[in-house]
């Protein structure tokens, strides 16, 4: 999976950032430096916000893609506060920790970004907060939409052509190899193919992927959406004949206005 690793970009405004685990995180990933050609450091997991100046009652967290190894975090993350404000959501941008060897650290990270953001809901005036995810971030996202307790569960559910599973017919292999290793066991497979974990709680969903996207086949998608009808889920899947992986907000991806625009009119009925 190719991605690039990028700092913030000029957006909305400059962003609040809250550190997810001043006290010290419960969970270590023995990442300790930056090194030439390894997984990207994050020495503290870090939420960038951006506030809605006239807020709707909405939040989302955006979780970047990577493989799992790094954070793509310009077109997957922070380009697109500017957008989501106008339309009066407060978003989020979490630069979570790389698993290196330890599956539970980026899902502990974005938990506990749902509990710092639902500890804000009355001061940013939200009551509904989203998770959102590409990619790799896409399986991080549906990962916190399908294993979440009474603190941590999202309202909803925003995936940009997300890993879902972690069977190799399917899979991102390098995404599957960063998180659970090269020879994981049966059930820790099984926890992270997050189509076999949806039950009627898991929040609704809006789906996006491209049909031709070679690094994470459209496959995910779909039967993840499957899996969301046949669990009386409310879901939207939508498809584009043409894109490959990993467009995000970029201009050049030529059905930006279409899911833009979808986009817009799932949260807007999703509000009412």
């Amino acid at each position: 999976m190719s991605f690039i690793i990028i700092s913030s970009v000029l957006s909305a405004q400059k962003p609040i950032e809250i550190k997810l685990w001043p006290n010290g995180a419960p969970n270590d990933n023995n990442l300790k430096e930056q090194k030439e050609n390894g997984p990207l450091y994050v020495a503290e997991p870090t939420l960038y916000v951006y506030p809605a100046e006239n807020p709707n009652g909405m939040a989302i967290i955006a979780c970047p893609g990577g493989g799992y190894y790094g954070l793509a975090t310009a077109h997957e993350g922070h380009d697109m506060a500017a957008w989501f404000n106008g339309m009066g959501i407060t978003y989020s941008v979490l630069i979570y920790r790389m698993p290196n060897g330890n599956n539970e650290v980026p899902l502990s990270d974005a938990h506990q970004a749902i509990r710092i953001m639902r500890g804000k809901a009355q001061e940013w005036k939200f009551s509904k907060l989203g998770i959102m995810g590409s990619s790799a971030g896409g399986h991080l996202a549906s990962t916190a939409a399908t294993h979440f307790d009474e603190t941590t569960r999202p309202d909803f559910q925003i995936l940009f052509y997300p890993v879902i599973t972690m069977d190799k017919r399917y899979t991102h292999m390098g995404s599957r190899n960063n998180l659970l290793g090269e020879n994981p066991d049966n059930k820790l497979v099984e926890k992270y193919c997050n189509e076999k974990q949806v039950t009627p709680q898991t929040p609704p969903a809006f789906i996006m992927h491209s049909s031709d996207d070679k690094t994470v086949p459209v496959e995910n998608s779909i039967n993840y959406y499957m899996s969301l009808v046949n669990n009386g889920v409310p879901a939207s899947l939508h498809t584009y004949p043409i894109g490959g992986h990993g467009w995000g907000y970029r201009d050049s991806f030529i059905y930006k206005r279409q899911w833009t625009g979808e986009l817009e009119k799932w949260l807007r009925e999703l509000n009412k």
